[in-house]
C-alpha cells in the first residue's frame, strides 16, 4: 500500500503540470495536421511516420521544458542569450551554405539552426532585464532593450532568412509592449519605420525585393515568382463554403501547389474543407492563443507574465503570417503553419513554447487576491 501511494503521487505531480487545455486544443492541431499530412503527401505514409515522429520527439522534449521552473529560465537568460548571438556569429563565419543561405552550423553528424534558439532565448533574456528594471522604467530601458533584439535580428537577416528574422523580432516587439512601452513611442517608432523603407528596400536581396512585387501584382509573373501565390489563391477560392473533400483537393493531387506539405499546407486545407473548415482552424488557433494570454495574466512574477505573453503572440504571429502569404495578403517568407506543417523544427519550436507556458500555469500562485 505504501508503494502504491508514493506511485500515485508521483504520478499526480509529473501530470499536475500539464494544463489540460493546451494539451487539447494543440493535440487537436496536430491530429488536424497529420490528418491533411496524409492527403497533401499523396497518401504518403512514411511522411506520416516521419510527421509522428517529429511529434513524438516534441513531446518529449516539453514534457522535460514542463518541469523547468521560471526561476531556472532567469538564471540562465543572460547566457543563453549570448550563446544564441555567438553561435549566429558562428554560422556567418562558418555556417554550412544550403541552397544559396547560410543558416546551418553542423557538430559532428547533427546539423541544426541557431536561430531556432532565438526564438526564446530573445524573449527570456527580455523578460529577464524588464524585471530587473520593474518599477524605474525609462526611455533609455527600451532603447537597450531594442539592441537586444535587434543584434540576433541584423544577424538572422544576414543569413539570410526573413521569415525567422521577423519572428524573432516580432516576439521582443511584443514583449516591448507588454512591458508599458507608450503608444506615442509606438506611433513614433511606426511612422521613423516607414520613413525608412526606401534604405530597407535598398538592403533587401533580389529574391526578397520581388516577394514583395509579387505580392503586389502575381501575375506580372505567373509561372515563376507569382506561381506560389496564385495557385494557393486558386486552391483555397475552390474549395467554396464546405471543400472538394479529404483526399479530393485536385490542386494539390495534379502538382499544382508547391510546398504543399510545409508552407502551403494550409491551401491544401482549405481547398479540402472550405470556409467551413477554415473558420474552425481558427477557432482552435483563438482558443489555444486565448489560453497563452490567460495563464499570462496569472503569471506570478514580472518574468513570467512577460514572457508568456511574448510566446502565445509569437504563436499568433506564426498563424497569421503563414495563413496571410498563403491567402495572398502578405509576401511568401517561408513560415510554417503552427503544428499543421511538416518538419521536425517548426514542432519543437512549439512545442518548447507550450511546455515553458504550463510552468508558467504551474508556478502560479494558488490563491490570487
Amino acid at each position: 500500500m505504501p508503494n502504491t501511494i508514493n506511485i500515485g503521487y508521483w504520478v499526480n505531480r509529473f501530470l499536475g503540470r500539464f494544463d489540460g487545455w493546451l494539451l487539447a486544443f494543440s493535440g487537436a492541431l496536430a491530429v488536424l495536421g497529420l490528418v491533411v499530412l496524409y492527403s497533401a503527401s499523396g497518401q504518403d505514409m512514411d511522411r506520416v511516420g516521419d510527421q509522428l515522429r517529429n511529434i513524438a520527439i516534441a513531446l518529449l522534449v516539453m514534457c522535460v521544458v514542463v518541469h523547468l521552473s521560471p526561476k531556472w529560465l532567469e538564471q540562465i537568460a543572460v547566457p543563453l542569450y549570448v550563446l544564441g548571438v555567438l553561435m549566429l556569429i558562428a554560422v556567418a563565419l562558418f555556417g554550412q551554405v544550403r541552397l544559396g543561405a547560410r543558416r546551418w552550423l553542423s557538430v559532428g553528424p547533427i546539423s541544426f539552426q541557431p536561430s531556432e534558439l532565438m526564438k526564446f532565448a530573445l524573449p527570456i533574456m527580455l523578460a529577464w532585464y524588464f524585471q530587473k528594471r520593474e518599477g524605474r522604467l525609462h526611455f533609455f530601458d527600451f532603447c537597450v532593450a531594442a539592441l537586444i533584439v535587434a543584434i540576433p535580428a541584423a544577424l538572422i537577416v544576414r543569413q539570410p532568412d526573413l521569415g525567422t528574422a521577423l519572428l524573432v523580432s516580432a516576439s521582443g516587439i511584443y514583449l516591448l509592449f507588454l512591458a508599458g512601452l507608450s503608444w506615442k513611442l509606438i506611433i513614433g517608432m511606426g511612422v521613423l519605420a516607414g520613413a525608412s523603407l526606401p534604405l530597407a528596400w535598398s538592403m533587401l536581396h533580389d529574391y526578397q525585393r520581388q516577394r514583395v512585387l509579387t505580392l503586389l501584382d502575381p501575375a506580372q509573373d505567373p509561372l515563376g515568382a507569382g506561381y506560389h501565390i496564385i495557385q494557393a489563391t486558386i486552391a483555397i477560392g475552390s474549395g467554396g463554403s464546405v471543400g472538394k473533400g479529404w483526399l479530393h483537393g485536385t490542386q494539390a493531387h495534379l502538382d499544382f501547389l508547391p510546398e504543399r506539405t510545409t508552407d502551403f499546407i494550409f491551401a491544401v486545407f482549405g481547398e479540402e474543407f472550405g470556409l467551413a473548415g477554415n473558420l474552425s482552424l481558427l477557432v482552435v488557433y483563438l482558443c489555444l492563443i486565448g489560453r497563452g494570454l490567460y495563464i499570462a495574466l496569472r503569471a506570478a512574477t514580472p518574468f513570467s507574465r512577460l514572457l508568456a505573453g511574448s510566446i502565445t503572440t509569437t504563436f499568433f504571429t506564426y498563424a497569421f503570417v503563414n495563413m496571410g502569404m498563403v491567402s495572398g495578403i502578405l509576401p511568401v517568407v517561408g513560415v510554417p503553419l503552427p503544428l499543421v506543417s511538416y518538419g521536425g523544427s517548426s514542432m519543437l519550436t512549439i512545442m518548447i513554447g507550450l511546455g515553458i507556458l504550463m510552468s508558467i500555469h504551474a508556478h502560479r500562485p494558488l490563491v490570487q487576491g
